[in-house]
């Protein structure tokens, strides 16, 4: 049976009230600012926090209900650490006379306020010089789409000063939370050693920055390969969810295409941490848009209902879906049901989600509603 903690009241009106049965003679009740009653105020505010503090403890003492770097430090034991803040890099374009270039340490100005620093010196053809760049901060929000604004932060002879993103910002990632690393632990604990199975490659992969889920196809292209699906619902929510990049190997990887963006990155991750034999094909989900149309709210058809409807298919579709695989009727049935609405229908999809093939996964599309 679990403890129940007693509130600070609690201990308040125990003090009072030992003090009041503690047979001290003339003392039947306590007037409020008498020194007996001060007295309890402050052991029972010490005593409360004795408790806070042992309840503090007990949390840190096993990995499940640890924050923090004690949470960090049952990860250690399972050869688990934070994912770091990573930063965002890309390239940017801009108009040019003659064969000037931009030095590399440059800044550069991008839409929404991000700064980056050229890498190398930009590379001049045709009118144009392309500079590589990568934003000064870590985080997601250094993640830029191609076409955003880009300035140079001080003028270059020759250069017009404002440009474009030409190639997309990627590979910006947040520190990882507490509750992301705490679910990799456990898994790490429930897992048990490693050896190169599915729930190694996936646990492998979430432990890249930015990456959220990820499925295993083995022999997804032959025999000896491991095609590794993943998504990055954070850093690429605008894409929804989807990897930026093209499908292929590690940069050390002579059996296969190299990949590019966020699935070269995984690639080099993975390349690592593989038994030595294994050809590790990085992919992004292929992803297969499912319509909703929801009827029948009745009283229940307000904006309120609508967004909780939509963000449980979500929710959803997040749980559920991956590459290959079929949701059922079911599924989207117990998500709106568990809203307790009084009455709902789904008229579209009418039948079970296929997934059109391996590589495709169903992800929510526009959810309309009929009165």
């Amino acid at each position: 049976m679990a403890f129940s903690r007693p509130t600070l009241t609690d201990l308040r009106q125990q003090a009072l009230q030992d003090i009041e049965n503690g047979g001290i003679s003339g003392v039947t009740a306590l007037l409020r600012f008498s020194v007996l009653y001060v007295l309890a105020m402050v052991l029972a505010g010490l005593a409360h926090l004795h408790y806070g503090y042992l309840d503090w403890i007990a949390k840190q003492a096993v990995p499940w209900t640890a924050t923090g770097v004690f949470l960090e430090a049952w990860g250690g034991l399972k050869k688990i650490t934070r994912k770091p803040a990573t930063t965002a890099s890309g390239q940017v374009s801009f108009g040019v006379t003659g064969t000037k270039t931009v030095p590399a340490g440059t800044t550069i100005q991008i839409t929404g306020g991000l700064s980056a620093v050229a890498t190398a010196d930009s590379v001049t053809s045709s009118g144009v010089t392309v500079v590589s760049c990568a934003v000064q901060t870590a985080g997601m929000a250094g993640n830029a789409s191609a076409g955003a604004t880009a300035t140079l932060g001080s003028p270059v002879d020759g250069i017009q000063t404002t440009g474009s993103v030409t190639l997309a910002f990627t590979g910006g990632a947040d520190i990882e939370n507490d509750g992301d690393l705490r679910g990799r632990i456990l898994d790490a604990f429930a897992e048990g050693g490693e050896n190169g199975n599915a729930a190694d490659y996936v646990r492998w992969a979430k432990a890249v920055s930015g990456v959220t889920r990820a499925w295993v196809n083995a022999n997804g292209f032959g025999v000896g390969t491991v095609v590794v699906y993943f998504a990055m619902d954070n850093v690429r929510s605008a894409q929804g969810g989807l990897p930026q990049g093209t499908d292929g190997s590690a940069t050390g990887e002579g059996r296969y295409a190299v990949a590019t963006g966020d699935q070269l990155l995984l690639a080099n991750a993975l390349y690592v941490e593989r038994p030595v034999t294994a050809l590790v094909i990085v992919c992004a989900p292929v992803a297969q848009s499912v319509n909703f149309v929801v009827s029948d709210l009745g009283d229940g058809n307000t904006a309120t209902n609508q967004t909780l409807i939509t963000e449980a298919l979500q929710d959803m579709f997040t749980r559920l879906s991956a590459p290959g695989v079929t949701l059922y009727q079911s599924a989207w049935t117990e998500a709106i049901g568990a809203l307790d609405l009084d009455q709902f229908a789904v008229i579209s999809p009418a039948e079970s989600i296929v997934a059109a093939n391996v590589g495709s996964m169903p992800v929510l599309g526009t959810v309309s509603f009929a009165s």
